[in-house]
């Protein structure tokens, strides 16, 4: 079968991507922002009470960090103070959800839409939550705008993945994150000079409104469009971006014409989330692939959590974590440049388990803090390796629903994470041994994932071809996806 290499016709990494690469990367940092706003939104409140009693009706809050914070907007105190981390909870389970639906979304109607739809989400929905006038409905706003994050998240990332050539592809996947950390700073920064809860949900909100030139801007993926029979759109798309790139275009038309007849004549079978059920091995390969995500969140949430309190400045604190994170981004880039993709989640779970494991056996203090830094630097640059690893198993017509459910399965680590941090109490041993354990069995299942790197991207799913499991070369060859697994055609 004759395969058109993308890359090949509009550059691995030109001026146009450089561009794509500003607008998605814009949008991470949005994401970030509002994930780590809570910090901002709902810090612990310190205050008295007239009687001189624990808890009470009318409280007087200290303001000097804060003037006005949903806890002290909304008294979530004493009985009341599960509410502020239950805002919380209810954000990523719309995160939870949002990852599965544009996920499919864009398996479904095209990336374009899927982003476009969940920026717009996004941006009206964070300036809303602002003027809630209570609780539950400042809460179920934020909701949706975790669902709107979730649709950043996934539909983003994709779509700029299938834009880089393989040449490339190793250092943005890691380069995507650093938005995100960027935003995990500013909040920080945002914190520190607004006090007031509602300017800060506005500041942060209005800061994302530059995705509205998405509208004008952003482009569709020509694989995506390929993979859907949209031929002229991909055509029209990739001469452009030739174009731009200053690379000829004269045989773009003629190459994705005779590769979509052939396509056409061998009746190619269209993709949607349920094909990941369906064939055997896509299946074995999504179930797989979403419990490594699943451990990745929940040890960088959890350890994090479990660690949080290293300085009594919460400024502070929030900087020290969102440099580690930004330390894990660009530490990942030689990382996954010299070692294969699933070597490299082996080898991280693993030393990521050792180090949580170490925590429960030596005194607290100075040594468990450096462990569990550690800890959650590992599992953030793992975090990081699967987000590509999982982008290059699945073909273009399910791949963005197998990022959505691996990013839902994601977000279920995040939600338990808080609750077995919290396990201090029956012993300074079981939390790091609960986080601990997971890695090394995400280490072991990992065996049984096929090796990614070095592969030109998967459009289809071929059910006619023979399978061959694990196929992998360094060298820039033509790789097609066969029942869920990679071939390597001559």
């Amino acid at each position: 079968m004759v395969l058109v290499h993308i890359n090949d016709l509009i550059g691995n990494f030109g001026k146009y991507h450089l561009w794509l690469c500003f607008l998605i990367f814009v949008g991470k940092f949005g994401v970030g922002l509002h994930q780590m706003s809570i910090i901002v939104l709902a810090p612990p409140a310190i205050y008295t009470c007239p009687s001189n009693s624990t808890c009470c009706e009318r409280p007087v809050y200290d303001t000097t960090v804060f003037t006005r914070t949903i806890v002290t907007e909304w008294n979530l105190i004493c009985g009341k103070s599960w509410l502020k981390d239950f805002t919380q909870t209810l954000f990523q389970f719309g995160v939870f959800i949002g990852s599965l639906l544009f996920g499919i979304a864009s398996d479904r109607y095209g990336r374009k839409k899927a982003l476009l739809v969940s920026a717009v989400l996004e941006m009206f929905t964070g300036i809303m939550a602002a003027f809630m006038p209570d609780y539950w409905s400042f809460t179920i706003i934020r909701l949706f705008l975790g669902l709107a994050v979730g649709g950043v998240m996934v539909a983003g990332f994709v779509l700029i993945i299938e834009y880089v050539g393989t040449k490339y592809r190793d250092e943005i996947s890691a380069l995507f994150h650093v938005p995100f950390t960027i935003g995990h700073m500013s909040v920080a920064l945002f914190g520190y000079f607004i006090r007031d809860y509602v300017i800060f949900q506005i500041s942060i909100s209005v800061a994302n409104l530059f995705m509205l030139i998405y509208i004008c801007c952003l482009p569709e993926s020509p694989r995506w469009l390929l993979a859907n029979n949209k031929t002229f759109e991909a055509i029209k798309i990739m001469e452009n971006i030739a174009e731009i790139n200053n690379l000829p275009k004269d045989d773009i038309r003629l190459q994705v014409e005779t590769y979509q007849l052939q396509s056409v004549n061998k009746k190619q079978k269209k993709g949607n989330a349920l094909e990941l059920f369906r064939n055997s091995n896509l299946r074995k390969n999504i179930l797989l692939m979403s419990f490594v995500w699943f451990v990745s969140s929940y040890c960088y949430y959890g350890v994090s959590h479990y660690i949080s309190h290293l300085t009594g400045n919460l400024f502070i604190n929030v900087l020290a974590s969102s440099v580690v994170c930004t330390c894990g981004c660009f530490l990942a880039i030689p990382l996954i440049k010299l070692i294969g993709r699933r070597t490299l989640v082996i080898i991280l779970n693993i030393t990521c388990s050792i180090c949580l494991l170490i925590i429960a056996f030596i005194p607290e203090g100075v040594g468990s803090i450096i462990m569990g830094c550690i800890g959650v630097l590992l599992s953030f640059v793992s975090y990081i390796v699967v987000y590509l690893y999982c982008t290059e198993m699945f073909p273009t017509v399910v791949r963005n629903s197998a990022i959505g459910i691996s990013s839902m399965t994601a977000r279920i680590g995040s939600m338990v994470a808080p609750f077995v941090a919290s396990l201090r109490p029956l012993g300074k041993w079981c939390a790091p041994i609960a986080f601990g354990v997971f890695p090394i069995i995400a280490a072991i299942i990992c065996l049984l994932l096929p090796e990614t790197k070095g592969v030109e991207l998967p459009m289809i799913i071929d059910e006619d071809a023979e399978i061959e499991r694990n196929s992998y070369t360094h060298k820039r060859n033509t790789v097609e996806m066969r029942d869920g697994n990679f071939k390597q055609v001559k």
